[in-house]
């Protein structure tokens, strides 16, 4: 009885903040880990391995322009058995491209050549923010069915396990979770954000975000603890890969506002991605 009384109270709480859209601590279920077994696992020990990793809609050492940043590949790497993703003003600019702020998105789809996709389970990264007004890093899941205009996220959703773009907020040790269907058009549909505090310092100190996931729902978790669940267009049937990606806001390559920019060597620093499946799903 009285635990039923503490989770309709949170449950309330919230809500309350949602409303109000102030970030509110994760109050739910811990994650049961029993029910999986670990398909995919990578501690970035040793070189960065572009097999498996490559550039998010980068091909080569060709630099694209990513909202307010540019993106290339090659500045993503491994140091210390950590993923190091740094954000650097190049005046001289890389990839093709003239000066400005530089960082990478890179991920394990089929343009890989030992790429990694999934359907269900449990999505997993354990990671320290990048510090920096108007400035954001992301642990997501993509594939080519989001682009499909038709009202249904089955086909396939954007799903934002984490994105850090609270930095600058009154409440900036925060994060927020998003879905996304239907492409990036007329037609786009979005779900959150959904604000929640990290208890510690996030951009000093590592923290994890997980995702469930399974042909019902999609449930959040910050360091195992459940933040919220949804079923928002349609719980994506199909196999996604991984992005771990950081950019600044703007448009095309210019920053919104040279005064909000971080401090030279900012990073996203990941010290591991981790995929687990249903155990049922693997009998």
């Amino acid at each position: 009885m009285f635990r039923s009384i503490i989770s309709f109270l949170a449950s309330i709480l919230i809500s309350i903040c949602i409303t109000l859209d102030i970030p509110c601590y994760p109050m739910g279920k811990k994650v049961d880990m029993d029910k999986f077994e670990i398909t995919y696992e990578e501690e970035f020990e040793g070189e960065l391995d572009r097999s498996v990793w490559s550039g998010h809609y980068q091909y080569g050492n060709t630099t694209v322009a990513r909202r307010g940043s540019y993106w290339n590949q090659y500045l993503a790497e491994t140091k210390d058995g950590n993923l190091v993703i740094p954000v650097t003003y190049l005046e001289d600019g890389m990839g093709g491209k003239g000066a400005g702020w530089y960082t990478a998105g890179i991920d394990t789809d089929e343009d890989s050549e030992n790429g990694f996709s999934q359907k269900f389970g449990y999505f997993e990264c354990r990671c320290i923010l990048p510090e920096g007004a108007d400035l954001w890093s992301a642990f997501w899941l993509m594939n080519s069915g989001v682009y499909d205009e038709n009202g249904d996220g089955r086909d396939g959703t954007e799903i934002d396990i984490f994105e850090s773009n609270c930095y600058g907020d009154l409440f900036n040790k925060a994060i927020t979770s998003n879905l996304h269907i239907d492409g990036y058009g007329d037609a786009h549909q979005k779900h959150g954000a959904r604000k929640f505090f990290i208890k510690n310092n996030p951009y000093e100190e590592f923290n994890t975000y997980g995702l469930e996931w399974n042909e019902n729902e999609y449930i959040f978790y910050i360091n195992g603890v459940e933040t919220f669940r949804t079923d928002f267009g349609g719980v994506s049937q199909n196999e996604e890969y991984i992005v771990l990606s950081v950019e600044m806001d703007g448009e095309d390559g210019v920053t919104s506002g040279r005064e909000n920019a971080p401090a030279e060597g900012t990073e996203f620093i990941v010290d591991y991605v981790k995929v687990y499946q249903y155990k049922n799903l693997m009998e």
